[in-house]
């Protein structure tokens, strides 16, 4: 069977930490032929360490499409240039991994899921943390009815001092946003597709720039520099579903908090819920006894799916994007779902600015 054809746009600190190390481990159905980055440096130390003998370096992602015979492109670029490059990369034919969140609006990602469809293309975003263990054992929990209806959520993405200081994070135009559209979209995806609901009614946020001014930050990469961090320093959220299920959303790069919990959710159900306080804790009432059920995540390394063995998120997340493609099979992440994410996303950021809440029609 000829294995896939893959091009990398963008080979930055994510391509380089997740993709393309991921997709290297799948060079028995993939191979990676094309790198393009507008710094051709970068491009050209990503072909020589992952590559084909006759991989091309870019530094024009257009070039880099007029290839046809590259399958899949992953695009791991700032979130601004997500919506053109992914459009463009469908409209040309391939299948497209873009990386979280889907785009910088929700305009922007709507455009991405309608040429999806259009094309006949798959499209997937990013969010690897479905696919931890933790993640993946709950799901089945819910699936499963263990938890019953789900009403409450909590989505919390919160770092004490751990402000991204390199690339493009604090840049508002690049970004779209800080904590809340890089860590907190990311916890929200995960709180919906646990609930399966992706049709929000309601939303009032609020975000703060309080602490991004200060100096001697402590701050785990190192003192960011005020000038530059012209994002929120952390940012609320609260949903209110169709049903009248609701969602808390909390984000931070840097709060005075011991609360630190990111990517993990809360659930709360009508038969027992569920949080990610240690790995995974269960608690429900059995036998007239409050009950709290700890899974060991650990013993046996369990495949959740056939293959996984101990693949990181990562790994895992790339394995089944593949499988998706060489089957014509739905990825787990579908953009429908990742475009609501971005909707409720961009709705916190509008109702922090107006002090009103957006009422979704």
């Amino acid at each position: 069977m000829a294995k896939l054809k893959v091009g990398i746009i963008g080979c930055g600190g994510i391509a380089n930490g997740k993709h393309m190390p991921a997709l290297a481990k799948q060079s028995h159905r993939v191979e990676m032929v094309a790198f393009c980055d507008i710094v051709e440096e970068k491009a050209r130390q990503a072909a020589q360490k992952y590559g084909t003998p006759d991989a091309k370096v870019y530094t024009d992602y257009r070039q880099l499409l007029e290839d046809k015979s590259i399958d899949v492109v992953h695009v791991c670029t700032p979130n601004r240039s997500h919506c053109e490059i992914t459009v463009a990369a469908l409209e040309a034919g391939k299948h497209v991994m873009c990386e979280k969140p889907m785009a910088k609006t929700a305009a922007d990602a709507k455009l991405m899921l309608d040429t999806a469809k259009k094309t006949g293309k798959k499209l997937t975003i990013g969010y690897q943390n479905r696919f931890r263990p933790d993640s993946l054992l709950l799901k089945k929990y819910v699936d499963r009815g263990d938890l019953g209806e789900i009403y409450y959520g909590k989505a919390h993405a919160i770092r004490r001092r751990a402000v991204p200081t390199w690339g493009v994070f604090l840049n508002e135009y690049e970004q779209g946003g800080g904590p809340l559209i890089d860590i907190g979209t990311h916890a929200l995806d995960l709180t919906l597709w646990m609930m399966d609901n992706y049709k929000p009614k309601a939303v009032l946020g609020q975000a703060f720039k309080k602490l991004n001014n200060q100096t001697q930050t402590a701050n785990a990469w190192g003192d960011w520099d005020p000038a530059q961090f012209t994002v929120e320093d952390s940012a609320f959220g609260f949903i209110v579903m169709e049903n009248g299920a609701a969602i808390s959303l909390e984000s931070s790069w840097a709060l005075n908090t011991l609360d630190v919990r990111e990517a993990k959710t809360t659930l709360c159900g009508t038969r027992g819920g569920a949080d990610m306080v240690d790995g995974l804790r269960i608690n429900t009432v059995d036998l007239n006894r409050q009950v709290t059920i700890i899974p060991d995540l650990k013993a046996g390394g369990v495949d959740f799916y056939a293959g996984s063995g101990d693949m990181s998120p990562g790994d895992l997340e790339t394995s089944m994007w593949i499988d998706s493609i060489l089957n014509d099979t739905q990825p787990l992440v579908l953009p429908e779902q990742a475009y609501v994410v971005s909707q409720i996303l961009e709705a916190i950021y509008v109702s922090a600015k107006t002090g009103e809440a957006v009422y979704f029609k």
